[in-house]
């Protein structure tokens, strides 16, 4: 089959290069400008970029796709990626993390007599984390289920029929890095045998979603990143896990901002909780004990500013057994 992908970050690269390898022609790409990033803030292509010029796949770029923009230049972009999409022949369109809304008319053009229409591969278990962070969301909430679907695309936010979905659970100490990379193979494999079964002539059956249960997946936000001390700590646990890599959940130290990557509720046979919220209670054999407003925490791994991850007891234990502990600065 001949498909127009549209995508941008390595979630989306990975379905790109599944699709790729079962042998569908992918006869154009559509992803976001190159953004400036790292320290030097050279401008960098995504990934689903990278994957097209290395196979020779033509590549669009536009800063939107809505004509009607009040922007001459993007207006132009969104013009030029509209007759580009209306020339080339294609069979369907599978949009995966693109970041760019897809005007009515967009959406149109792949539903011309002969074609499929456009395929999202939406990384919750829709109608659950509609949205740009579904991944972060279910973790941060303590969902124990998640999955992917594979959409057929309307107008709406992540609104369409699911024409299939798959499941998998969460793990105790998943992390938004470790569920990203299992969800995007899972949804790779999903996509491809929609694309599969529409080649051999099979008919998809589209299912409308429930109205109840919708929740939506905001993007997640840096001033999020710090942490609250007076919440639990299986609150505090699934922020930190759902913020490892992006933001970083965060907290102040004696003047030092310090991220969390990794932890887990203490077991209340381990520790005792007896100080306030933020104090450094103890060290198990790698980590630290913190209390919460409810519950003691234990931190697994940490990283000082400037410096690198390392278990939380080699960064927090004071050089000096006699050393008071310190405590993390309340949220304010």
């Amino acid at each position: 089959m001949k498909i127009v992908f549209a995508g941008t970050p390595e979630f989306a690269a990975q379905a790109m290069r599944a699709i790729y390898d079962a042998g569908h022609e992918i006869v154009l790409a559509l992803t976001q400008p190159d953004r400036r990033a790292g320290r030097g803030m050279h401008l960098q292509a995504s990934p689903v970029k990278e994957f097209a010029l290395q196979n020779n796949i033509p590549v669009l770029q536009p800063e939107t796709l809505r004509r009607n923009s009040a922007d001459p230049q993007k207006q132009a972009q969104a013009q030029a990626a509209y007759e580009q999409l209306s020339s080339i022949e294609f069979d369907a369109m599978v949009v995966v993390a693109y970041g760019l809304i897809l005007p009515q008319e967009i959406l149109d053009i792949s539903e011309r007599p002969g074609r499929y229409g456009s395929f999202n591969i939406h990384a919750s278990l829709l109608p659950r984390w509609r949205g740009a962070a579904p991944i972060q969301r279910a973790i941060e909430s303590g969902d124990q289920k998640t999955g992917v679907c594979i959409m057929q695309m309307d107008a709406g936010l992540d609104t369409g029929d699911t024409v299939l979905v798959s499941d998998l659970d969460i793990a105790n100490d998943e992390t938004s890095a470790s569920l990203h990379d299992r969800l995007a193979k899972l949804g790779s494999k999903a996509v491809v045998d929609v694309l599969n079964d529409l080649q051999q002539g099979k008919s998809l059956i589209r299912v409308p979603q429930e109205n109840a249960g919708i929740t939506y997946a905001e993007k997640i936000l840096k001033s999020e990143a710090e942490i609250d001390w007076s919440l639990s700590a299986k609150e505090i646990d699934q922020r930190i896990r759902a913020f490892n890599p992006f933001p970083g959940a965060s907290s102040n130290l004696n003047g030092q901002t310090i991220k969390f990557w990794n932890s887990r509720a203490a077991d209340t046979k381990e520790i005792k909780a007896t100080g306030n919220p933020g104090d450094i209670l103890g060290f198990s054999n790698s980590g630290a004990y913190i209390q919460c407003g409810e519950g003691v925490l234990e931190v697994l791994e940490m990283q000082k500013s400037g410096g690198k991850k390392m278990d939380a007891k080699t960064c927090l234990q004071p050089k000096d057994p006699g050393e008071k502990l310190l405590q993390f600065q309340a949220k304010e």
